[in-house]
């Protein structure tokens, strides 16, 4: 292998970097302040990410930035300064989750690698092969995939991937977590996350942390995931502390060179109950998965901060340079290089003196003593001398050309280095008015959809799965819906190729590697958008035409306001109705509560602290299998559809029954109020933070 696997560490602020390249990180990941999905930890001003890619390029670390925010159309020229402020402190990556941000990237400073984050939701080889043919660099896959999983990706992919080693796991599919929003109008799409998944929940008679995950570890498999050829493990933890980032540093280093690590000091720096490797495993459906944090814990990690601290105390010896001492009868001079051709040089003027020791002697104590790069990034990989024979030149005069040689050759490796910037023109304020009113249903299974509710629609969304026992009069106007979870693409990649055999001509892509399947098989004008594409601003609209969508439903945390500016480039939706899946999970919170799927039926509920009931949808426990935790109060736009300046609007049938979606979908044709007691604008009135 010619290279080993990267380190990637998580850097919140400045004490946090000196932790992650002291305890030997090869890369970092930070947040430029705003734009990054982590508002909450200290972040970089523009100045601050100057200083810190030259701290850490000056030893040899990789710096990434993160822009995996999703940003609004009056928010692009605070995007694009961002992306000039990434490129003028020359930092190597830009992490993106909005295709905007991509775009921008690609535009204004090509000479910066893009990686995919997480948050883009690619859990298969089709949407990293996507990622690839769009000119990223890197995928950054979920972290709910098996070892299995990421080995075929990473083998077949043609793109570097990345994986999470280490840290917090979201009990969400990253990118598909909409709770924080809707319940406390902070988005962990825009950095706000409030963290409601650590909160307890009751399921029936039990109470617990049910949707709280122990934090994952894969330290101990670092050898047999460089073997698959995973380019980067990413170590999670910006808003937590520079120990624990040395500390999960310091272990992965050794796991990766085959030596032991402290486990015990690992969960002591930081964990929850001990940690877990369940969907690396295969074992995500067990309640091992889960666990919380405790004040036990919390004091064990305050005992060992001391210990942690010494993990990077000292600067790490890492960059190899060459030092040639050469000596003549009016003193003498040391030249420093290293790999990236910079050169410094510190005089002597003070004559040598005849020495008295034999040249053996002599040449080993002048090596001596310029090995000491002790304090410094540096370490002597070459000692040449010249003219030493039978000279001498005090240790102390020998330490201070080393001491000034190498602190000139620091400031030079300091030394910013741009890269090319160059605006670009963006979209202008579009004037979308509200056209016709179209009306799209979607359904759960084909059962749910009753003749009369399939006459008041001009589109119908139905799981593929049921592609077989849609009626033929109803085939024209369907759409098939892929699984929004796509772990396992290859069977539905030929449930698509059968459904386009069959005569469908429209499908629905709720994330970019269900776009990849689709766009094998349907027609342009049969690509549509799920609301999982979290399409929130102009440029992404006018990407994804780009990439051949036909229409697209737009994000479900798209203020109603900001609807009508947006670019005219393909036809748009906003969902009208619906219990919205909130959380998309791989992991189960009925197992998680000692449930069984016998005793549950995919009709458990977990009840929050208000007393709210989050419908548990399942759709199993094959490759694709996963859970979708329903919002308990229903979204209804039925009475305020002035505001909808969309190209048509979609009723988001989840847990109704055929009847109760029939009086819904004519209620809501009608301009009506909502036929029940209790209901949400959701985040179209009230704009998430």
């Amino acid at each position: 292998m010619s290279e080993r696997i990267e380190i990637l560490a998580p850097v919140g602020n400045e004490e946090m970097l000196r932790a992650a390249v002291c305890a030997g990180a090869d890369s970092v990941y930070l947040g430029l302040v705003g734009y990054n999905a982590r508002r909450g930890a200290g972040n970089f001003t523009p100045d601050a990410l100057v200083r810190a890619v030259s701290y850490a390029h000056a030893r040899d670390v990789k710096v990434n930035v993160t822009l995996n925010t999703l940003c609004f159309d009056g928010e692009l020229p605070g995007l694009e300064a961002a992306v000039e402020a990434i490129a003028a402190a020359g930092a190597d990556a830009v992490i993106v989750q909005d295709l905007a941000a991509a775009a921008l990237v690609r535009r204004c400073a090509p000479g910066i690698a893009l990686h995919g984050s997480t948050q883009m939701s690619v859990m298969n080889l089709a949407g990293a092969k996507k990622l690839a043919r769009m000119g990223f660099s890197r995928v950054i896959l979920a972290r709910e995939l098996t070892g299995a999983e990421i080995a075929r990706i990473t083998a077949e992919c043609g793109i570097e991937t990345e994986i999470f080693l280490h840290g917090a796991l979201c009990m969400s599919v990253s990118g598909q977590c909409y709770l924080s929003a809707f319940f406390g109008g902070r988005s962990g799409n825009r950095g706000g996350c409030a963290g409601p998944c650590r909160l307890p929940y009751q399921l029936g008679e039990r109470q617990g942390y049910f949707l709280s995950l122990k934090d994952l570890s894969l330290i101990d498999r670092m050898r047999e995931i460089e073997r698959m050829g995973v380019r980067c493990v990413k170590i999670e933890g910006r808003l937590r502390t520079p120990e624990y980032v040395a500390a999960a540093v310091a272990a992965a280093r050794a796991a990766r060179e085959g030596q032991p690590f402290d486990r015990r000091l690992l969960e002591r720096a930081f964990s929850r109950a001990g940690f877990t490797d369940g969907f690396y495993t295969g074992d995500y459906l067990s309640k091992k998965m889960f666990g919380r944090r405790d004040e036990r814990q919390a004091e064990e990690t305050r005992a060992a901060l001391p210990q942690l601290r010494e993990l990077f105390r000292r600067e790490r010896e890492a960059v190899p340079v060459r030092l040639a001492l050469t000596l003549d009868e009016g003193g003498g001079s040391l030249v420093a290089t290293d790999g990236a051709g910079n050169r410094a040089e510190a005089r002597c003027g003070i004559p040598p003196s005849a020495a008295r020791q034999e040249q053996a002697a002599l040449d080993e104590g002048y090596r001596r003593a310029l090995a000491k790069t002790g304090g410094t990034p540096f370490f002597a990989a070459e000692i040449d001398l010249a003219g030493t024979g039978g000279r001498w030149l005090s240790a102390a005069e020998i330490n201070r050309m080393r001491r000034e040689a190498l602190a000139q050759l620091l400031a030079l490796r300091e030394t910013p280095r741009p890269r090319p910037f160059a605006p670009a023109p963006l979209p202008g304020t579009a004037q979308r008015q509200g056209r016709e009113r179209r009306l799209f249903l979607r359904f759960s299974s084909v059962e749910q959809c009753e003749a009369a509710a399939a006459e008041l629609a001009e589109r119908l969304i139905f799981p593929l799965a049921d592609r077989k026992r849609i009626p033929e009069d109803w085939r024209q106007k369907s759409i098939l819906a892929l699984p929004r979870a796509l772990f396992a693409d290859g069977e539905v990649a030929r449930q698509v190729a059968a459904a386009a055999a069959a005569g469908y001509a429209a499908f629905e892509a709720p994330n970019i590697g269900a776009l990849a399947l689709v766009e094998q098989a349907a027609p342009e004008a049969g690509r549509i958008g799920g609301f999982g594409l979290n399409i929130t601003n102009s440029i992404a609209l006018e990407e994804y035409r780009a990439l051949g969508l036909a229409a697209a439903v737009l994000s479900i945390e798209l203020p109603a306001a900001r609807l009508a500016g947006l670019s005219q480039a393909i036809p748009v939706g906003m969902i009208g109705y619906g219990h919205l899946p909130l959380m998309l999970t791989r992991a189960c919170p009925v197992r998680a509560a000692g449930g069984s799927c016998a005793g549950c039926g995919g009709k458990s509920a977990l009840t929050d602290r208000k007393g709210k009931q989050l419908a548990v949808a399942c759709t199993g426990a094959g490759a694709n299998g996963a859970r979708e935790l329903l919002n308990p109060v229903p979204l209804w736009m039925g009475d305020r559809r002035e505001l909808a300046a969309a190209d048509f609007e979609l009723l988001y049938f989840t847990n109704e029954t055929a009847g109760e979606a029939l009086r819904l979908t004519e209620a809501y044709r009608a301009g009506a109020g909502y036929p029940g007691a209790e209901f949400t604008r959701g985040r179209y009135l009230q704009p998430v933070e």
